[in-house]
């Protein structure tokens, strides 16, 4: 019995080293699997040593199937993460060092263990976030593609010329030594704004180098445009105010005619406990009529 169970670890061994050595699993499945076959050796080693020594397995067989009903019930919420981890692990939307936006976060992964996934943030912020959340929205790896495209708009003054700033825009994207000539890049006018004419700038780059030339092109643009003459226009409102001096007075005149009435009744009123044109006044004016 030693003897071959001692094979038998040995066999083990050399599938978790097979595992590992497997270009085809991500790092996130390698590991999972390597403690999962660790944990399940153990398991059914153990049973085949009580087994082979005489001892009656049956009822242990039955204290952990009832233990496992109320374990699975009382961690619902677990399980559903651990669920979940599995299907991130087998489907592989990120590996460990990639970026994605998930959760309403975005970060670089760390780590991911079937219960949670841990993301590093750009400034350094280490969140953990359950599998649950993770696979239930929306993934985006953003490192998953060796090239990305930057999207970028400029705007020019309607009195411009379109010629002069599409041939300055040609000129300072093919000038940038990381943006690449194949795909070519896009240089388009795409909108009539309120107060700009608007071109579309889409250069593709390595995904390493996005943001080194999202940053240069803006101030590379701006440089351009300031010694070629090009304005790049910002909203403005302009208010125009019309006063009509007749009506003006004529409201002056209504205010205080308006005024002076409301003054003269507020001068006849001697008491104001029953002059004030109140309930006081009507009874007496009814009585009057009455007698």
């Amino acid at each position: 019995m030693i003897i071959a169970a001692w094979f038998g670890l040995l066999i083990v061994a050399r599938i978790m080293r097979a595992v590992d050595r497997t270009p085809s699993l991500n790092n996130m499945l390698s590991g999972f699997l390597v403690i999962a076959v660790y944990w399940l050796t153990i398991a059914f080693g153990l049973m085949v040593v009580l087994a082979a020594v005489g001892v009656n397995i049956t009822p242990l067989f039955a204290l952990v199937g009832g233990a496992s009903f109320i374990i699975a019930f009382a961690l619902q919420e677990t399980l559903g993460n651990l669920a979940a981890g599995l299907m991130i692990m087998f489907n592989r939307p990120f590996d460990e060092g990639d970026y994605v936006q998930v959760a309403g976060l975005g970060g670089t992964i760390k780590r991911v263990s079937v219960v949670s996934t841990t993301v590093t943030t750009p400034d350094n912020q280490v969140i953990v976030i359950p599998n649950s959340k993770v696979w239930g929205d929306i993934i985006t790896n953003v490192t998953a593609s060796d090239t990305r495209r930057v999207d970028l708009v400029f705007g020019i003054g309607y009195g411009d010329s379109i010629e002069k700033a599409q041939a300055v825009l040609e000129q300072v994207i093919a000038s940038h030594p990381l943006v690449l000539e194949d795909p070519a890049p896009n240089i388009r006018v795409s909108e009539l704004g309120d107060s700009s004419v608007n071109f579309i700038v889409r250069p593709w780059v390595k995904t390493s180098d996005y943001w080194t030339v999202y940053w240069d092109l803006h101030r590379a643009v701006k440089e351009a445009f300031d010694a070629n003459g090009i304005s790049i226009p910002f909203p403005q409102r302009d208010m125009h105010l019309h006063v009509a001096d007749n009506g003006k007075a004529a409201g002056t005149a209504a205010v205080a005619t308006l005024t002076g009435q409301d003054t003269q009744s507020r001068r006849d009123v001697t008491d104001y406990a029953s002059g004030d044109h109140g309930a006081d006044e009507a009874e007496d004016g009814g009585e009057g009529e009455r007698g």
